[in-house]
């Protein structure tokens, strides 16, 4: 894609009964949104409609069906109408096949556009796994789904906050599964992807924190037996190449170091461990990304918040975020390929 204009977005609604719709036309609402990027709603104009009811707005659209045909202007909203939701069989607030249908869909879409390099990212609202279970698709989540589309071999959910940096090691699994996924070479690879993924967002010389999966981080072997079995060697090689990573560090201090500056990103063990402060610190501004996809992939922190669609009162902060990263990171590799020899 031509280095002259912004970078073109592909931002999925998410599931039809959730907050997505109206996060994303809150989000568009922002005309400086439009000074950074080419904004493509992949969606159903109904649902949007709807959505811009309980807003108490009246949006104009831009219709298309090939990205390259959109205007990108402020005040309207450029979309690729989907026409799979038909509002009536999706009522707000609930689970059902057709709406996890539908918003399976739109990731697929957005995907098949980014793979194609027809867009330069996908940003993604929020879906519902038990909806999108519901209509056969057994993923746990976006991350899963991508990695199937795109045939990626290693990936991991990086979380963005206003001064934290999390990825993880596992996510979505059963606890106990999550601890047999603690791997040398498991925990090896996401050294790797911290550091990828500092240098794509900018940083050059990255400062990887590690935390344990015991207490304490084992305490010395009084707690567990991992940290030497499992994380040191991975630590390790990971130095042997350069990197520089701390020891296992204790999982009740090192989020707290990283957001005073002792580290640039900290790899967690598992969902909760990295979630819990990512959450805490940045609810309503934190950023999702799938690192070591072929594409790049950011989302909202938050999940489709059935209690509150149809209210007009959902926050549209994580979103904004979510684009400003996919911004950051398209920018970065168009950086990448404009100096890349030949």
């Amino acid at each position: 894609m031509s280095n002259a204009v912004q970078p073109l977005l592909a931002i999925t609604m998410g599931d039809p009964a959730g907050i997505g719709p109206e996060v994303v036309l809150k989000a568009l609402a922002h005309i400086d949104v439009y000074k950074r990027c080419r904004p493509l709603v992949i969606g159903d104009r109904r649902i949007l409609e709807r959505a811009a009811g309980w807003l108490g707005r009246a949006i104009q659209f831009d219709i298309v069906a090939d990205p390259a045909q959109g205007f990108y202007e402020p005040q309207r909203v450029t979309l690729l109408d989907m026409e799979n939701a038909p509002p009536d069989t999706v009522p707000v607030g609930q689970e059902t096949a057709v709406a996890g249908a539908a918003a399976v869909d739109y990731v697929f879409r957005a995907c098949d556009l980014a793979m194609a390099e027809a867009v330069d990212a996908v940003v993604t609202a929020p879906l519902n796994k038990a909806a999108m279970n519901m209509a056969g698709y057994q993923y746990a989540g976006h991350t899963e789904l991508l990695t199937e589309r795109t045939a990626a071999e290693r990936v991991s959910m990086l979380l963005i906050g206003p001064n934290l940096r999390i990825v993880h090691v596992s996510t979505h699994v059963a606890l106990r599964e999550a601890i047999e996924r603690v791997t040398p070479e498991r925990v090896a690879d996401v050294i790797q992807i911290a550091y990828d993924a500092c240098r794509a967002l900018g940083i050059t010389h990255p400062r990887i924190a590690v935390a344990g999966l015991n207490p304490h981080a084992s305490e010395g072997g009084l707690f567990g037996d991992e940290e030497a079995r499992r994380i040191e060697p991975a630590i390790r090689a990971a130095r042997a190449r350069g990197l520089d990573v701390s020891d296992p560090q204790p999982p009740d201090t090192v989020f707290l170091r990283a957001t005073k500056g002792a580290y640039d990103v900290v790899v967690a063990q598992y969902h909760d461990q990295g979630h819990i402060p990512m959450k805490l610190l940045a609810f309503d501004s934190g950023v999702n990304v799938s690192y070591g996809l072929p594409i790049i992939r950011t989302s909202v922190d938050h999940g489709t918040a059935f209690d509150s669609a149809g209210k007009g009162i959902a926050a549209e902060s994580s979103m904004l975020a979510a684009i400003d990263v996919a911004v950051q990171m398209a920018n970065a590799r168009r950086a990448d390929v404009a100096l890349a020899p030949g």
